[in-house]
Order: structure tokens, then C-alpha cells, then sequence
């Protein structure tokens, strides 16, 4: 078996993976990044979802090396594409022109930007990536990980390998390292006595999560693009989820906010200006203009015969599977759950080409046609399943709904942490659940991210760089995204290699204020603001 030795290791080539690798890179460690055969950059690429982003990304809120990555997306659409003049002058231009995000644009030029940031760090030898691998067992000597040992995940001729680390980076989509490594964490629904949520369960349900979602893009362009029936299309036309107001593949749905029937409609290729969009969810979710709401190419925005259509991102309501868990089930079950979200994608763009009600009365828009091409696959779906929810640390600092509710917290703003390393927003935004939870969609105030958070209760040199931190099931909800949770991997990559550095523990900047200091001066000094200035959530 090959082994090899780093100062830190990365397991998880996810947003919060790729900004831990490059802070750790930064700040003088060695490093080990893996991923498995999808492409770097997980829910932004892999898994095909837009950033969803606070309405005041443009200005504040992100760390520097974020805004560089957003940067970096525009700067290769003017140097690549064919945009128009007035697209080309648009300083803060929107490719996708979509409504949940200020910049929507294809996975695959996010894949390039963050390949071209880590390229540095490659060729210097600061880093090294080992691809396609996954984690499959941990040594763990009293409260801290010695080595990981990786397996090949997909074809390839490489063998295992175990990477000997200082510091254990989980940057994995549903905390697979935190099992391996023995490290205490939750799963689904916690109880409210446990958090004191006033949202939080009557009792504990571990296996409660937040759906999952096989996103996958379309365009609309002449011709009969209908797909094969799919095998589980009956069985997924006749369900009825008890929180919906009918059948789970129509264009109604509860709304997110209210709870109350949404109806939404699908209109492809509009004729609107791209350029005269507002992305801002704190005024309009826009979820249920159905192409607009996460369209990745404006065809207006580019020269005669760019695109012969729009294309758009489904990751839409009907694609929410909640028939059971991904991960604490077996392997079988696990496979199972991810073949039917598959199934499930599968069967609603099937019932959209055949049977979806359009805006001239008809029925069925068989012009859809898959663009697996643009996502990197060969089955027209994305690489991989976008998760909402992962394994979560029992850490020193748990976030809960009273830190950060607009209901709860009202104008004295989300709590304030000596700790802070980031800060971030967003809606606390649960869609159904695999218990049978209907949406909890509620205001937040902006937020901090407590260093607390980040560190396990026991084990020493493991953190988390993802949606794994230190939240409840609650409050999950709100750090989940994007822009989060690179803050949180650029504050863990930066911790690993500060402690490399100076030969401090990670609990020891912590309690120490003058240690504490140092770490954030070092965040800081990177551009990663560690305050709001007053701001009002929504």
C-alpha cells in the first residue's frame, strides 16, 4: 500500500474542501486534497446548483478569496464567450440571468476558475490532489486521527493509499470521515430539550433529513427530445407526499414561506431582457417562474446563434426526494435512495415533456432537451446528488435557531461570538424532510460563525470544512450554502496551518485570547470579515 505523509489533509474536494486546500496552501502547510470521479467543487459543480447568495454579495459579506472565485467566473465569460456588447459592459454580470442568484452560470466554468486557483499551489508542490479516492478507514491514536486510508473510488489502476496528517480536514458531503474517526456528531432532527429550539422536534429523530435532489439542465429547441418512459415512472406519478397539495410531479407545491399552495409555471425561452433581472430573494423568491428561477444561460446575453435557447437548471420542488436517507442506512438502502432521487429526476422531466400543462393550453413541452454535456455526464443528470444535510460534529459551540431567527433575535441581531471566524446569511430554509416535514422556510438575522463550531468536543486535530459543523438539524439550514461554506473551509484550512505553524493546538487558540487573536488576524488579514455591519435580515 502506498503511503504518504502531509501536514494536512483534505478529505472532500467540495467548496469548503477547495478553500480550506488553498488557505492551508497560503499559509505555508503541505497538503493532501482528494475526491472521488466527480469534478472539484461539489454543490457548485458536481452537483450542479447556482450559488445561492444574501442580496448583498456584490458589496459585503464574502471572504476576499470568494469574491476572487466570483471574479474569476465573469473574467473568463468576457474572455471566452461570445457575450454582447451591453452584456460585455455589465459590471456585475448574471450569464444565467437567473432569479435565486446574482451569478448564475454552467458547473463547468466554476470547474475551471477553481482549477486555475489551485493551480499555484500544484505546481509549487504545496498540494497535491489524489483523485478519484474515498475514505474508507481512519487510525485514530487516543483523541486524535494519525492517518487516513483512501480507496480508489471509481475505475482507475491505483491502488490504496494512506495519508499520514498532522491535521485531518473533513470536507466531505455528509461527514464521512466523522464515523471513521469515532468523532461524536448527529444526524436528522434533534429533540427540542436537547436544543431548546422552539422549531426543533418533540423527540429526537436521527434519520429526519432534509430531501436530497438530482438536479440536471435542460434547453428548448425544435425537434421531439422526449426521453425513454423511466422504469419507476407510474410509481412516482402516483405520489402524493401528505405536506403537498396534489400530486408530488405537477407545478404546485406548498410555498416555502407560507405553507400555503403555490402554483408555478413553466414559460421556456421568455421574452425578457436578461439584463434588466434583479436577483434579490429578500424581496422576491422567484421560485415559481420555473425557467427564470435557475437559468444558467440567457441566450440574449450572447452574439446571433451563441445558444439556440436558454438553458435552465432544474432543481425544482418535484425533484425533492423524501422517501429515506442517503447515509446512517445501510449500504443497500443508501443505493437504493440514491437510485430513486435518479428515478425521481428522471420522471419529472419525463412528465414535463409529456405531460406538464403549458401557457397556451396544451399539455407537455417535448422541445425540452437534457444537456448532460454541460454537466460532465453521460446519463443528462448531474455527477452527483445535491445534498442538503450532512453528519454534524458535537462540537465545543453549537448554532442554534435563538442565535440566529429573525423572530427570536429581532433588531439586537444574530448572537455575536469572541470566536468569530466568517460570517454569512441566509434563510433557515429546510425543504421536506425523509420524515414527512413539510418546509420551515423562516428569517435570519446575518450571522456569525463561531470558531466553537468548528471543533469537535474531543478529538484534537479533526475539522470540519462543510456543512458538518457544529449546527443543529435547524439551523443547518441557514449555513448550508455556497458562500458559507467556503468561509468555513477557508477558516478551517487556515486554523490547520496556523497550528502547524506555531505548534498550537486547535482548542488551544480557542481558549486562549491572545491565540485567538493571532488566528483571527491571520482570517482577517485574508480578507474574511469576522462582523456584519448593521444589517437587517429577512
Amino acid at each position: 500500500m502506498k503511503e504518504l505523509s502531509t501536514d494536512v489533509l483534505v478529505v472532500g474536494g467540495g467548496l469548503g474542501g477547495i478553500a480550506a486546500a488553498l488557505a492551508a496552501t497560503e499559509h505555508g502547510a503541505q497538503v493532501v486534497l482528494t475526491e472521488g470521479p466527480r469534478w472539484l467543487g461539489g454543490q457548485l459543480t458536481a452537483q450542479a446548483t447556482p450559488p445561492d447568495e444574501h442580496p448583498w454579495v456584490e458589496m459585503l459579506g464574502v471572504t476576499a478569496s470568494y469574491r476572487s472565485m466570483r471574479d474569476g467566473i465573469r473574467a473568463y465569460y468576457r474572455r471566452h464567450y461570445p457575450l454582447t456588447a451591453q452584456a460585455l459592459r455589465a459590471r456585475q454580470l448574471n450569464p444565467g440571468a437567473g432569479l435565486v442568484s446574482r451569478l448564475c452560470h454552467e458547473p463547468r466554468v466554476a470547474v475551471s476558475v477553481l482549477e486555475a486557483m489551485l493551480a499555484p499551489a500544484r505546481s509549487s508542490g504545496r498540494l497535491t490532489v489524489l483523485r478519484p479516492y474515498r475514505a474508507e478507514a481512519a487510525a485514530v491514536d487516543g483523541d486524535a486521527v494519525t492517518a487516513v486510508t483512501l480507496v480508489p473510488d471509481g475505475d482507475t489502476a491505483d491502488g490504496p493509499v494512506t495519508v499520514h496528517a498532522r491535521y485531518v480536514i473533513d470536507a466531505t458531503e455528509t461527514g464521512d470521515l466523522l464515523p471513521l474517526a469515532g468523532a461524536e456528531y448527529v444526524t436528522g432532527a434533534e429533540s427540542r430539550d436537547e436544543t431548546g429550539e422552539p422549531s426543533a422536534k418533540e423527540h429526537a429523530e436521527p434519520l429526519t433529513m432534509q430531501a436530497v435532489s438530482w438536479c440536471f439542465a435542460v434547453d428548448h429547441v425544435d425537434g421531439d427530445h422526449t426521453i425513454d418512459r423511466p422504469a419507476t415512472y407510474d410509481h412516482w406519478h402516483s405520489v402524493r407526499p401528505a405536506v403537498w397539495p396534489g400530486p408530488l410531479l405537477a407545478f404546485s407545491w406548498p410555498n416555502p414561506r407560507t405553507l400555503e399552495p403555490s402554483n408555478g409555471w413553466l414559460d421556456p425561452n421568455p421574452d425578457d431582457d436578461p439584463l434588466a433581472v434583479e436577483a434579490d430573494q429578500s424581496k422576491d423568491a422567484g421560485t415559481d417562474d420555473l425557467w427564470r428561477f435557475r437559468r444558467i444561460a440567457a441566450r440574449r446575453l450572447f452574439g446571433p446563434g451563441a445558444y439556440a435557447s436558454d438553458i435552465t437548471l432544474v432543481n425544482w420542488p418535484m425533484i425533492d426526494y423524501m422517501d429515506g436517507p442517503l447515509f446512517e442506512v445501510s449500504a443497500d438502502e443508501a443505493a437504493k435512495h440514491r437510485n430513486g432521487a435518479r428515478e425521481l429526476a428522471l420522471s419529472a422531466l419525463y412528465w414535463m415533456q409529456t405531460e406538464a400543462p403549458r401557457p397556451d393550453g396544451g399539455t407537455g413541452f417535448p422541445s425540452l432537451r437534457l444537456r448532460g454535456d454541460l454537466l460532465g455526464s453521460d446519463d443528462g443528470l448531474a455527477q452527483d446528488v445535491y445534498v442538503r444535510e450532512s453528519r454534524r460534529i458535537r462540537a465545543v459551540t453549537t448554532v442554534k435557531e435563538d442565535d440566529v431567527s429573525l423572530a427570536i433575535r429581532g433588531d439586537h441581531g444574530a448572537t455575536r461570538y469572541r470566536d468569530s471566524v466568517g460570517i454569512g446569511m441566509y434563510r433557515i430554509d429546510l425543504h421536506p424532510s425523509t420524515g414527512g416535514d413539510t418546509y420551515l422556510d423562516v428569517a435570519s438575522a446575518p450571522f456569525q460563525i463561531p470558531l466553537g463550531a468548528l471543533l469537535p468536543q474531543r478529538l484534537t486535530n479533526l475539522l470540519p470544512a462543510a456543512k458538518n459543523i457544529g449546527t443543529t438539524h435547524i439551523t443547518n439550514g441557514a449555513y448550508r450554502l455556497h458562500p458559507v461554506e467556503w468561509n468555513i473551509g477557508e477558516a478551517a484550512g487556515t486554523l490547520a496551518a496556523h497550528c502547524v505553524a506555531t505548534g498550537r493546538t486547535p482548542h488551544g487558540v480557542h481558549a486562549t485570547d491572545a491565540h485567538l487573536h493571532d488566528y483571527q488576524s491571520l482570517l482577517s488579514g485574508r480578507g474574511v470579515p469576522l462582523a456584519w455591519p448593521e444589517i437587517r435580515g429577512y
